[in-house]
């Protein structure tokens, strides 16, 4: 059976250092008692912890249960060399990174090892900092794979402000508290607010002054993942074609290790997929689908919802379970409605933010203008107005008539009338919005800064109560 060994507990760290790399597992496979425990000796230290084995079909058995991120593999091995197992591992999906290390080799040998996927190939007898700088490239290149991904889905997920919290109200500046606060420890946080109170702006807020600040920021929007697909992307999977091959997949766990995973809309998660959430986070590791390898999970948690998650519990739609262990740190963001006097900061702010971004002049925005965005309702929040100063500086001034019909007329002829009842101006605003797209809830919802579920609900919420009664 292959041995565990120097057994390290994870601790933080996001970046290759000379020091080592705490959170990677290595396998070391080679039939020569004395390498095995030379190399154990030497990396024990620097990583989470090192497994050994004899022979390629130990290290098989091992590589079943428990996820291995690199192999140090010698090429003649009792039984199975090395080089035919390294081919077995690349058929069978399997992503990690392996050096192979042979006494023996020629340049015949040294291709067949490259061709069948070796990362490095190290002759023996070799020097410490040799397959010590083997393995810090090839942590660099697997780091490099992690950030490259991350980059490629950000990108292609709706952007978010990468303003700061802005505003001197109350409720902003107790928000800002309650980042610096919360942000050192490795607490999960649970933000609840309307839609377009910028959660994710404060998940962002609290990954860069934490200190995994250093680590990738992987966001996940729950409520865009189809629910069947949820599992797979979060975990990872290790999928059977019909040729009996396995195409591993790493999950979202996996490219957030030593980062926060922000599980955006967490409400949306289907309750299997929230009991495998609940156990990843009290275990510290997850099982990706359709496979028997666990993989250690080094990432902190911040979920965000639009909805009470409490009355989501007393319906039955999000376990109690995973709702405490969520809600560690609570912070509640409040609706723009609640803290108005921001507007002029928050304003002022995204006019400096976006001009030099869509190339165009800022604009001048008149005391009398402020006015009227004090009175609106925002049922859009921050990213409603956000939404309204991106079009008014293309258009180069503020579109006051896009927040509701009336305010053309009352702009136009100096009336100092007002809508004040907000329920009417928010139901009014947002089927203007509707008809201006011609009924498109998606175009709509986009234009008022909200989800399209947000959006439908409140359509439907209108339609119920001016149903007639039978």
């Amino acid at each position: 059976m292959a041995s565990l060994s120097g057994d390290i507990d994870a601790h933080p760290a996001t970046s290759s250092t000379t020091d080592g790399w705490p959170h990677w597992s290595i396998l070391v496979v080679d039939d020569e008692q004395g390498m095995r425990n030379f190399l154990i000796k030497v990396l024990a230290p620097r990583c989470r912890f090192v497994a050994s084995a004899a022979s390629a079909e130990e290290g098989a058995e091992w590589m079943l249960s428990q996820r291995v991120d690199l192999v140090i593999l010698d090429i003649s091995l009792p039984g199975k060399n090395g080089v035919a197992w390294l081919k077995e591992l690349r058929e069978h999906g399997y992503s990690g990174e392996v050096i192979l290390i042979t006494a023996f080799a020629d340049l015949e040998t040294a291709i067949q090892s490259l061709r069948a996927g070796a990362s490095d190939f190290i002759l023996k007898p070799f020097r410490i900092p040799q397959i010590l700088n083997a393995i810090k490239q090839c942590y660099d290149r697997a780091q490099l794979r992690r950030e490259n991904y991350v980059l490629r889905r950000n990108a292609r997920l709706p952007r978010p402000t990468a303003s700061p919290l802005v505003g001197q109200s109350q409720a902003t500046s107790a928000l800002r508290d309650a980042v610096e606060r919360v942000a050192p420890t490795p607490s999960t946080v649970l933000l609840q607010g309307e839609s377009g109170t910028g959660k994710e702006l404060v998940a962002r807020q609290v990954h860069a002054r934490s200190a995994r600040s250093q680590g990738p920021f992987v966001p996940v929007n729950c409520a865009a993942l189809a629910p069947d697909a949820m599992a797979m992307e979060l975990f990872g999977h290790a999928r059977q074609t019909p040729q009996g091959t396995t195409h591993a997949r790493d999950g979202l766990f996996y490219y957030a290790q030593g980062g926060t995973l922000f599980f955006d809309e967490v409400a949306e998660l289907p309750l299997p997929v929230q009991a495998t959430l609940l156990r990843a986070i009290e275990e510290l590791q997850i099982r990706p689908v359709g496979s028997q390898q666990l993989l250690p999970v080094d990432v902190r948690i911040v979920a965000a919802t639009n909805r009470r998650l409490s009355d989501e519990v007393a319906a039955g739609r999000f376990r109690s379970d995973l709702y405490y262990r969520l809600r560690v740190v609570d912070i509640t963001l409040q609706p723009l409605r609640e803290h108005k006097e921001d507007i002029p900061d928050l304003v002022r702010h995204f006019i400096l933010e976006l001009a030099p971004a869509l190339g165009v002049e800022p604009i001048a925005v008149s005391d009398e203008e402020i006015r009227f965005l004090m009175d609106y309702p925002w049922p859009g929040n921050v990213r409603e107005l956000r939404n309204l100063v991106e079009r008014s500086l293309i258009l180069g001034s503020l579109n006051l008539s896009a927040l509701y019909p009336p305010l053309k007329g009352a702009m136009a002829d100096g009336s100092a009338h007002r809508p004040t009842d907000l329920q009417t101006l928010e139901k009014q605003h947002i089927l203007a919005v509707l008809d201006s797209v011609q009924g498109d809830k998606t175009q709509a919802a986009q234009l008022l800064g909200v989800s399209r579920r947000t959006l439908e609900r409140r359509v439907a919420e209108w339609s119920l109560r001016e149903r007639p009664l039978a």
